[in-house]
């Protein structure tokens, strides 16, 4: 919905990357790593993790709703910077200062009004929930039994999938009318949704964190980033293993990033490219047990490598002959069942590549590295686009040639897990 609104405002494809994947990511290099060594260590009556998600959830709702308000918020602002008596006054003040006629100009249009407000609920929503995603995760590593996580995400997945859905499918339509409704009432059940896992999840007992690392107080920060960065950085494993998941999450940004201004471009209406949507949710749903089970089976790498080789079939068929309304859904809908695959069938891929108890510690590592080239990915994508007067064939190119270094990637890494105890017997290298 953020997206729509974002092409609703005919914003240039770069800010649009810069918005929707650079300021994520650099949210997520900035505050992850600081949340996730902070819930790793931390103590407490309500556990490591819960105290955390407390501070982050209501953030995300009031960014939520602040979305849905941003609308009637940047109308009522730009009508009153440019009335009487107000708008007088302020062109006055800013007359003949050192950036007045910028400022002046900026306010004159109402769309650059519309853009700071989102961008201002935008990262209160993002630095929350981007916060909150790996203590949520953390939580699942502490609470759900190992033997069992593959299939324990496959059934969280199916309920995603079923909520997707029934939103794209019935709701989505609605967006370009209801916006604000709508993302509102999205604000209000994460809300209710994040506060029900608070208060009814109950964390077990931990041992004490390593002496000098409580809670962070009795050590510097910058012993903390010592060591942080020895443990996470030193290791050619789990470099290889940063690497692999920073290049297999990229693959499928190019298309997830551009698919809502791509399909319009091509003359998608908005109710049959939900409808779209919601078909690929169900084909995820009939799969996502399935996944579950083959992910304890057969290991979430072996599944990442499998469905990587058939996504780099679907991007190369989208490369060649995604040039229509016919030929996008059509590669639309095998990218989000290929790219479902993927998050289903490795959702635990992580919590078993990882130490388990500095779990947390390492996933946000690896996040450093997906946030950095996040950050360079979206932007220079959407330059190309802006260049070539909209050529969005190109999100699957490079998709494509991106699916083919994470394939690579994969390959390094596979050896070295087998080294390590392979899917029986693996022990995570301190």
């Amino acid at each position: 919905m953020s997206q729509w609104y974002l092409n609703h405002l005919k914003v240039p494809s770069l800010l649009f990357a810069l918005l929707v994947t650079s300021l994520p990511a650099l949210i997520q290099l900035l505050v992850v790593p600081l949340i996730s060594v902070r819930s790793d260590r931390h103590r407490g009556r309500w556990g490591r993790r819960i105290p955390f998600l407390l501070i982050t959830t209501p953030m995300a709702v009031l960014g939520t709703i602040g979305l849905g308000l941003t609308p009637f918020f940047a109308a009522w602002l730009h009508e009153t910077c440019n009335s009487a008596p107000f708008g007088t006054w302020l062109h006055r003040s800013l007359d003949g200062i050192p950036f007045g006629a910028w400022t002046l100009s900026m306010i004159a249009d109402e769309m650059v009004v519309s853009v700071i407000c989102f961008s201002i609920c935008w990262t209160s929503f993002e630095v929350a929930t981007i916060a909150g995603k790996p203590v949520f995760d953390g939580l699942l590593n502490d609470v759900v039994p190992r033997p069992l996580l593959g299939r324990f995400y496959g059934l969280f997945r199916a309920v995603s999938l079923i909520d997707g859905m029934i939103f794209n499918y019935w709701i989505m339509g609605y967006v370009p009318t209801h916006f604000s409704i709508i993302m509102i009432t999205v604000g209000l059940f994460y809300g209710m949704a994040f506060l029900w896992v608070c208060f009814k999840v109950r964390e077990g007992d931990y041992p004490p964190p390593p002496q000098n690392e409580g809670n962070g107080m009795t050590a510097s920060f910058l012993v903390e980033a010592k060591r942080y960065c020895r443990e996470c950085f030193s290791h050619p494993y789990y470099l290889s293993v940063f690497v692999m998941m920073m290049a297999a999450s990229l693959c499928f940004g190019p298309i997830n990033i551009f698919c809502i201004p791509y399909a319009q471009h091509l003359g998608v209406d908005m109710k049959l490219y939900g409808q779209a949507v919601a078909l690929t949710y169900l084909i995820s749903l009939t799969l996502a047990y399935l996944l579950g089970w083959m992910a304890d089976r057969f290991h979430p790498l072996r599944m990442a490598i499998g469905v990587l080789i058939g996504y780099a079939l679907v991007t190369a068929w989208g490369w060649a002959y995604a040039h229509n309304a016919k030929t996008f859904l059509i590669a639309w809908v095998l990218h989000g069942v290929l790219s479902g695959c993927y998050f289903t069938g490795t959702a635990s891929l992580a919590l078993r590549l990882f130490p388990h108890e500095k779990f947390a510690q390492f996933a946000s590592a690896a996040g450093i590295f997906i946030a950095t080239s996040n950050i360079f990915m979206g932007p220079l994508l959407g330059s190309v686009i802006d260049r070539s007067h909209g050529a969005y064939r190109y999100t699957f190119a490079a998709a494509f040639l991106l699916t083919l270094g994470a394939l690579v990637a994969a390959c390094v890494v596979y050896p070295m897990f087998k080294k390590r105890g392979g899917p029986v017997h693996y022990i995570a290298p301190e």
